[in-house]
């Protein structure tokens, strides 16, 4: 694995924080870590990112440690994994392209796929030079290919008209989910949204909360399609209660452009409750780059209840929680396990003080 600082950059993970996460991804995917390098630099080099003596470093790594593949932290340009690939001889997979390869593996829904199958096809498209020659093309037979188009041309052509495929049926999602989001609206049932960072614990919460039955793993990315289920909360009133897909620093923008029909769901949220790991050393962190994101999608100002989990594996002083608390503006906070029950009854209680009942 191959992560640089930047010298001067605000970020709020450390370099080793970061390197230990892609380290999870990495496993997420089946990989084996054999070593981990960092550089320090004022700006990630155009041509390979790193330095040069740091890239002659990572070459003669290979017979101490015997990796075939390299991971970077950050989104490479296609130049740079071009140029890397060439220089070290072995496959260069940057953060972007190890989180879709997870997604792929984790997404079981027809939708899900197709939003994967997207964002690959837009991260693919242009890193094509000297790749993809063996791609099937689209409708084949006669009248496919112009004379004189080079292979590498006739493979952007297939993947553009993948991308305009896909991008038709993940719009016709979209206006399903719009039909779907209006006959609720008629019916008055609000919508809460379980949001975090990946593996914070929403999928249990959703079990715990609906007996839904969702997939959960203590890996990150465990579960990647949305699952919403009937909710009943204090004073006998029913609410949509739905999963998404939880969030991660450097998120890739193909990711999320892939996932807005997903993501819509949470404009419509009457209430957003944020699963937070108590327990993680980077809790902080974390929930900060939640919070970011949300700004990003433009829901910066819904209204939100911050779930503390996983208490039942760390007793936290008060102190602490107030030191936490103070990280998360002005949230209300409910202290909560979702897998062992506890604070559930609280957390139904705040959900209904918060929709404030006139809603129904």
């Amino acid at each position: 694995m191959v992560g640089v600082e930047v010298k001067g950059a605000r970020n709020i993970w450390s370099i080793d924080d970061s390197l230990e996460e892609l380290a999870l991804l990495a496993v997420t995917a089946g990989a084996e870590v054999v070593g981990a390098l960092v550089q320090r630099l004022q700006r990630p080099t155009p041509t390979y990112y790193l330095g040069k003596g740091k890239l002659e470093e990572l070459a003669a790594l290979r017979e101490e440690v015997g990796y075939d593949v390299v991971l970077f932290d950050d989104e490479l340009s296609p130049t740079q994994q071009r140029n890397l690939e060439q220089a070290l001889e072995v496959k260069i997979i940057d953060r972007t392209a190890l989180i879709l390869d997870i997604f792929a593996k984790r997404a079981r829904t027809h939708e899900g796929r197709l939003q994967v199958e997207l964002a690959q096809h837009e991260y693919l498209l242009p890193r094509l030079v000297g790749q993809w020659s063996h791609l099937e093309r689209l409708g084949g037979g006669i009248g496919t290919r112009g004379p004189g188009e080079s292979q590498l041309e006739t493979d952007r052509r297939i993947i553009r008209q993948k991308i305009h495929r896909l991008q038709r049926e993940i719009e016709g999602v979209r206006k399903h989910r719009a039909l779907y989001r209006r006959q609720r609206t008629l019916q008055g049932i609000p919508l809460v949204s379980l949001i975090g960072y990946t593996n914070s614990g929403k999928s249990t919460l959703l079990n715990s909360l609906s007996n839904a039955g969702v997939f959960v793993e203590d890996k990150l990315f465990a579960t990647l399609d949305p699952t919403t289920r009937r909710l009943t909360i204090p004073i006998k009133n029913e609410v949509l209660i739905t999963d998404t897909v939880g969030f991660i620093q450097k998120l890739p923008h193909t990711v999320i452009a892939a996932f807005r029909a997903t993501l819509e769901e949470l404009e419509e949220a009457a209430l957003l409750l944020h699963v937070i790991d108590i327990t993680h050393r980077n809790a902080v962190e974390q929930s900060v780059t939640v919070e970011k994101i949300l700004t990003e999608l433009g829901l910066g100002d819904k209204p939100r209840i911050a779930v503390l989990n996983k208490i039942d594996l760390l007793a936290p002083s008060e102190e602490d929680i107030g030191e936490f608390c103070s990280s998360i503006k002005d949230q209300e906070a409910v202290l909560i396990s979702a897998a062992r029950g506890w604070g559930l009854s609280g957390l139904l209680e705040k959900i209904a003080e918060k929709l404030a009942i006139s809603v129904f």
